[in-house]
This record gives structure tokens, sequence and C-alpha cells, in this order.
């Protein structure tokens, strides 16, 4: 094989998950094309993909140096080594640098859509970090909005419809954490008065797309459009509300929202702040999550429980008998949540919890933990902190995760970024949840599923009432007992998944939004 059949054989090994034959293959380019500066971000791109993330950030800041950003290939190398490099740093919470890169790399880029994504990418990162202030956030979203010079919006325009039709964007219509949230909102609507119309910004599909797809009333692969032929589309098809389900997330259409297709725009439920975008006339909250509405650019809806809706899918999986602090003789607290949360001011929570709570282990899961470099990486970080690791287990990620809840006394919650559907997932699995909130929408949804379930009191305002409340929960053995055997069914007759009286809620603010518009 000629140096690009190689390159492409490397890169396919890549995409079926044959990590050690990708880098087999890439050693051997180095050896006969040693110039060729792709082959090192191909190399960066296998290590990041092993959860090797240090491995990918060294191979990725001796590459940078080496581009000549006046030549157009390098530079078009240099914006998708840098965002490779910030993603890295996000994943080891390395936030500051993670932001400051992504901005970097859209700055690069020539083309303002995956401009825009790189800012998107940087708003996301900028979502775990406890110190990014309100006018951190206002900058990124004013750097968004330069890269919308391109974007003339539609005239505002409404219609008539027998039936409201509801249009609904986003890049994850299959088998996806946001699913568990918006499944009774993409399926439920009254099909007496709502159309529901699903515009998918990716091509990849599984059962969960194609159920959507056949239960819809219209379905539109956005994936290959332009912005503009996207937003055409939308505005033909006549929609009279427009829900953006990404947000700043992977994968977004922010850019087709831009153009103002829909008469009325929404965003919410799969991304946890405000667009920052002057498009969206409302976010989708609640009652608990809103906070401090000034953080937002939409006007928040504020539903009167929940502003998402769980729908498990855990369901064949029950809970542990007992909760496993009686069988091991100590308390096993846990984060299942993306390690890149766990901000400095958590670790030392952490550490205060178990220097409270004698004998008590930390159990975390994620991804990171599924190499031996990130195992390291965060034991270091711990032991920073003063944490015995003895104490401290950590376990990669793995396809059916539900059955390690049963290993779990009790769930500590992230801040500012608090778990979502993590959190969903422990209390369905009967273990509590101690959460800390903010003053702002994302950094409450443990406040919002917690009162929701009836547990308000395991929902706090500060560090030192959550290290109290978790203690107290360890030091209480019976109550964990009863919470084991019943928080499935707190869940289940909760605000939290009831989907009838959740989506008859959300039928009312639509038809109260459209016919006020703004």
């Amino acid at each position: 094989m000629n140096i690009s059949e190689l390159y492409s054989a490397a890169a396919n090994e890549l995409d079926a998950g044959n990590f050690d034959a990708s880098l087999s293959i890439v050693a051997e380019l180095k050896t006969v094309a040693p110039a060729w500066k792709k082959i090192f971000l191909l190399e960066a791109r296998i290590f990041f993909a092993r959860a090797e993330f240090l491995r990918a950030l060294t191979v990725l800041e001796n590459l940078l140096p080496r581009l000549n950003l006046s030549v157009a290939s390098e530079k078009i190398l240099a914006a998708d080594a840098l965002s490779l490099s910030a993603s890295a740093c996000r994943e080891l919470g390395f936030i500051g640098d993670a932001v400051a890169k992504f901005r970097l790399s859209a700055k690069l880029e020539n083309d303002a859509r995956q401009a825009c994504a790189e800012i998107s990418n940087a708003l996301f990162a900028a979502c775990h970090d406890e110190n990014f202030s309100r006018a951190d956030f206002d900058a990124l979203y004013a750097e968004y909005k330069n890269f919308l010079s391109d974007v003339k919006p539609f005239a505002p325009k409404s219609y008539a419809h027998k039936k409201i039709r509801v249009g609904f964007v986003s890049a994850d219509f299959g088998w996806h954490a946001v699913m568990a949230w918006s499944w009774a909102l993409l399926t439920e609507l009254d099909k007496n008065f709502f159309a529901t119309c699903l515009y998918s910004a990716s091509a990849a599909g599984d059962e969960v797309t194609e159920y959507l797809r056949a239960t819809c009333d219209l379905w539109r692969d956005i994936s290959d459009l332009t912005d503009f032929d996207a937003a055409k589309l939308i505005r033909d098809d006549e929609i009279d509300i427009l829900f953006d389900l990404s947000g700043h997330t992977s994968g977004n259409r922010l850019r087709v929202a831009a153009y103002k297709p829909a008469t009325v725009q929404i965003s919410g439920v799969g991304y946890m702040n405000s667009t920052g975008l002057d498009c969206f006339d409302y976010f989708l909250s609640d009652v608990h999550c809103a906070g401090d509405e000034s953080w937002f650019a939409e006007k928040l809806i504020r539903l009167p429980n929940s502003h998402i809706c769980y729908n498990s899918q855990l369901t064949k999986i029950l809970p542990a008998a007992e909760p496993p602090c009686l069988r091991n003789g100590f308390v096993t607290f846990a984060s299942f949540n993306n390690f890149a949360k766990v901000t400095d001011t958590i670790l030392v929570a952490w550490k205060k919890i178990l220097d409270r709570v004698p004998e008590s282990r930390l159990l975390l899961k994620h991804k990171i933990f599924s190499s031996a470099e990130g195992r390291n990486f965060v034991a270091q970080r711990l032991k920073n902190f003063g944490f015995d690791i003895a104490r401290v287990e950590m376990r990669g990620y793995t396809s059916n995760h539900a059955v390690d809840y049963a290993d779990i006394d009790v769930a500590l919650d992230t801040f500012p970024y608090t778990g979502g559907v993590t959190t969903c997932e422990n209390l369905w699995m009967g273990v509590p949840v101690v959460s800390l909130y903010g003053d702002r929408h994302g950094t409450r949804f443990g406040l919002s599923m917690l009162t929701n379930v009836g547990l308000p009191e395991l929902a706090v305002a500060t560090v030192d009432e959550y290290i109290s409340r978790a203690v107290m929960l360890a030091c209480d053995s019976e109550l964990l007992i009863l919470l084991r055997r019943n928080l499935r069914d707190m869940m289940k007759n909760s605000p939290l998944m009831d989907a009838s009286v959740y989506v008859r809620d959300l039928e009312k603010i639509f038809k109260r939004i459209l016919s006020c518009g703004r």
C-alpha cells in the first residue's frame, strides 16, 4: 500500500475500534513518512479514543509548534489539532486551557459553521468551571455571534394551522442519554392538536431512530444540508414552534435556528445553559431549576414540576435488595459523573466526607478510568488533596453500567455541572443522591429532581450542608435500607416520571406562547 492507503487503513481501524491495529499502521507511517504532519493528529486521535488523554496532549503539543499557519492545509490541521487538544484538556479537568484552545481553533477556521462549533465546545467546557462568571459566558456568546455575520434571519411569519406544528432539532434521535428525558416530549403530544416534526442532524441511526421516524408526523434528515438550506426547509414546512434539544452540545445546529425559520423558538432539555442567542424566544426550565433568569438570553419557561420527564432504559434491572454497606461493613460513596465535572471544591468536600465516615470508600466510574494513564492521573490528583488511594476504587466505562449501582450506598453529585441522567439512574436503582445547587438553571438539576421525587432535603445550598447530608445518610443504615426498597416507586409516582402531566403542561405552554409570540 502507498502512504495514502496506509493512512486510510489506520483511520478505518480507528473507526472500527481496533486501536492497537491503528497504532501499528501509524508507527509504520511515521517510519516511511516522518515529515507528514497529518499522521501525528491521527495518532493523537487514537490515544484520545483509548482514554489516554495525556498521551494525546503530548503528541499534539509536539505537533502544533511545527505547523506553518501561512500554509492553508497546515492552518486547517492546526485548527483540528487545537480542537482535539482542547477536548483532551476538558476530559482531564483543565477547563481554562480547554476554553482557550477551542477559541483559538475557532479563529483559525475558514468555515463559519465549524468556527461556531468550536465556540459551542468552549461554552460547553465552561459549564464545568466553578469560576466561570456571567461576563465570561457573555464574552463567548459575543464570539459566537461574530461568526453569524453570514446569517440573515427570515422575516417573522405566523400561520393558522389546524394543528400546531412543533419541530424538534437534534443530533441525538437515537440511543442517547437525552432520550431518557425527551421521549415523552417527542412521542406523546396530543395528535389531535399537534403535529410533531423531527429534524435529524445526524445520519446515523438505530432502533430508536427508526421508531421515531415511523411515529412522528414528519421526519427530515438535515445532516448534509447547509445551515441555510436546513432553515429554508423548516420555513417551507411552516413550523410554528421549533424546539432545539442540543444547545451548545456536540452536533448542534444552532446556526439553523439563527435564521429564525419558525414563528417561536425554544431551547432546552439537552443542554444546561443559555444558548446566548436572541433567535431563541424561550428556554425550558421549571420552578425549581429556574433560579436567576439574568444568566439567560431567553425567557425562562417555568414548568410547575419538572422540566424533564425521565423514561428509564433500565426497567429490566431491579435495584439491589439492600445497600452494600450491610454486606461490606463499610459505606461506599460514589460518583458516576464525567470526572471532568469534579472541581477542586468538590474534591475537598469528598475528602472531608471520607474523613468523617471511618472506613468508608469512594467509587468512581467513567471512561477516564478505562486506561492506566487515566487512573494514575486521577490518583495523583486525589493524593494532592490528601486522599488515601487505598480507599478509592476507579472503574472504567462498561456498556451495562447499571449493575454497578448495586455497589453504591450514597451518590455524591458534582458542581457546578451537576449530574443529569446519572442522577436519575442513581435514584431509579435505589441510591440516594446528595446534590449541591447554585443560582442558575444548570446548577440546579439535582434540586429539581430530588424535590420532585420527595427528597428535597438532599439538595443543599452550601458545601458544609453537602458534607453533613452525606455523612448523615452514611450513618443511617435503616434509612438507606428504606430508600433502597422505595426509591423506584417514589420515582414512578412522582412528577419526574409522570409523562401525562408533563406533556399536558407542555401543551398548555406551547399553545400560550404561540398565541403571544415573544
